[in-house]
């Protein structure tokens, strides 16, 4: 069994104090056993992208930065694997919505850039962010073998297909999703399909799934926390509030994730011949 810890938080202004904060809240996570941790999306900022083209590139940082520094120092002490979203400044001053992954003795294994990038109302990302460009990847950390993927990209099936293909045994979701004040949607509650698309990848792939949010209002977005796990057949084993700042953990057995692949054959029964149209 494998414990994970999951940071549901509601960031200030504060840059500074909101890696404080994080520091203390993954040493709390550790102290109760969590091995892999996952912050939120944007974890070190406000959601930002509410506003259109607004001035944002203080929030940003390199990788290896001041965050990947700071919390490579604490992966080593607690041994401990972490998470870390982060407004990614890269060479030639391109801007990415991203994670490094640090494993549990401390070294930087590589980051992720979001590939789906939303342009809606109060999620205005593609005014700040490049798509991802380093492709779907499997981390391979002292505990388990996962991917990241980041908000939006938990809408699309195939990002979760191409990530379990390549060996990922834990989906991680560090989001930033919520209401819009004064809105309701005609098609239904957001919330609920925002949790029956990420089971259903879990359920799909035969992968336990991390979803990670934030919480509290911010602006005109009231972020529902909510964050959960859910194991390979798509049960939720933990799950947090919608309102409250939570170290959430869940105890996962990613052996299960064998025993529902083989059971119900999702993957040996593929045919990859017949998707030539999910390339075009």
């Amino acid at each position: 069994m494998l414990t994970l810890g999951l940071i549901q938080s509601s960031p200030t202004e504060d840059l500074d104090g909101n890696l404080e904060t994080a520091l203390r809240q993954v040493r709390s996570a550790a102290r109760r056993g969590a091995r892999i941790v996952c912050l939120p999306e944007l974890y070190r900022s406000r959601y930002f992208p509410q506003a259109s083209r607004r001035p944002a590139k203080h929030l940003t940082e390199s990788i290896p930065g001041p965050s990947t520094r700071a919390f490579s120092r604490l992966a080593a002490e607690l041994k401990v694997v972490v998470i870390l979203p982060l407004f990614e400044r890269a060479r030639q001053g391109r801007l990415y919505n991203s994670a490094a992954v640090i494993d549990a003795d401390g070294r930087l294994l590589g980051a992720y850039r979001k590939v789906h990038i939303p342009h809606d109302p109060l999620f205005y990302e593609k005014d700040y962010f490049r798509p991802g460009d380093l492709g779907f990847k499997v981390f391979k950390t002292r505990y388990a073998d996962f991917s990241v993927l980041i908000c939006y990209d938990q809408w699309f099936p195939e990002a979760a297909r191409a990530c379990a293909l390549k060996g990922a045994q834990i989906l991680f979701y560090p989001t930033a999703i919520g209401r819009i004040q004064g809105h309701a949607p005609k098609e239904g509650d957001w919330l609920s399909a925002w949790t029956t698309i990420q089971r259903s990848h879990a359920i799909a792939n035969s992968v336990h799934v991390a979803a990670v949010n934030r919480v509290g209002r911010e602006g005109k977005l009231r972020f529902w926390g909510s964050s959960f796990v859910s194991d390979a057949f798509g049960n939720v084993l933990s799950q947090a509030s919608q309102t409250r700042e939570v170290v959430l953990l869940a105890r996962v057995d990613l052996a299960a994730n064998r025993r529902v692949r083989e059971g119900w054959g999702f993957m040996r029964n593929r045919r990859p011949k017949s998707y030539s149209l999910l390339t075009r």
